[in-house]
């Protein structure tokens, strides 16, 4: 007799991982409940932006700004990551 099959919901962020942390207290944390396809895609855009500030910081002079702009993009880019890598570290467990 065939079982039914349930379909798995799609994973997504746990909302786990906080990023700008200051006096030991996170300013920002990752969203719960994105789908990790939308939120490994929005990291992409993330990161090619802050490739380019720091390219702009390297090659200009008086552009810290660039590069502070650069360090918060990718600040924010490893939160999503590090919030990616648990949930699929969780999912493998499983």
């Amino acid at each position: 007799m065939p079982t039914a099959h349930t379909a798995t919901p799609p994973l997504t962020t746990a909302g786990l991982t906080p990023f700008s942390i200051h006096n030991d207290h996170a300013l920002f944390r990752v969203n719960r409940g994105v789908p990790i396809r939308e939120a490994l895609a929005h990291v992409s855009d993330l990161l090619h932006l802050s490739k380019l500030l720091a390219e702009d910081a390297a090659m200009e002079r008086g552009t810290d700004r660039y590069a502070w702009a650069s360090h918060y993009l990718q600040e924010m880019s490893k939160a999503v990551i590090d919030d990616v890598v648990k949930v699929l570290g969780a999912a493998q467990r499983r």
